[in-house]
């Protein structure tokens, strides 16, 4: 497929093809959220913590006689039943991460970015280089292109001024081709990819 590629000041710079099998796919919703999941399962820290009762602080000392006071047989005040004791199977830290086969996730990578050609809602820039790294300078440019939540994917190494210039602007976030990802893509209204991002990403992807 065909698309228009623009200069960062909204200039024309001609036209480049996009692999069918990466940009022309039919989205699946059920693969895109499944590789979501998975990603979202990743960075969960896990640190959600309890205290059982053997750890609880309270007297250990048997809180009543066994026999003859007609109510139920007790130790200490640490067991479950009791107000400050000790929580009963309660969560413990763990790792909430789990498997997804690698050819999932190219998958998946590629079905968002199928997602976003598809809507409209992808724009291929020629480069993002910028002499200096100013951040009003590129607010004005990305205020002419009518951009307001995107995420730049540009080749495999970013240009510093460029990155340093998006560094403060709310909404805007950027990419190397590597870092590429489905919940970024999605998350962000527009995608904007540079040349060398494509070619990144169709060497990575194919």
């Amino acid at each position: 497929m065909k698309t228009d590629v623009i200069t960062l000041d909204a200039g024309k710079a001609g036209t480049i093809d996009l692999a069918d099998e990466i940009f022309g796919l039919e989205p699946r919703a059920d693969v895109l959220q499944r590789v979501v999941r998975w990603q979202l399962a990743k960075r969960q820290a896990g640190t959600h913590k309890v205290k059982t009762r053997s750890e609880t602080s309270y007297s250990t000392k048997k809180i009543y006689r066994q026999k003859g006071t007609g109510g139920a047989r007790h130790g200490d005040r640490n067991a479950p039943i009791f107000r400050k004791g000790g929580i009963y199977k309660g969560p413990t830290p763990r790792s909430h991460a789990h498997d997804l086969p690698k050819k999932f996730r190219a998958l998946g990578l590629k079905h968002a970015l199928s997602a976003k050609a598809g809507a409209g809602a992808l724009i291929v820039l020629e480069s993002a280089d910028m002499s200096e790294g100013k951040t009003k300078d590129l607010a004005k440019a990305l205020k002419a292109l009518g951009l307001k939540r995107a995420l730049v994917i540009d080749g495999p190494e970013l240009n510093a001024n460029f990155a340093l210039a998006a560094r403060n602007i709310d909404g805007l976030d950027v990419l190397p081709s590597q870092g590429a990802n489905v919940y970024d893509i999605l998350r962000r209204d527009t995608l904007v990819i540079t040349k060398a991002g494509v070619e990144a990403l169709e060497a990575r992807l194919k």
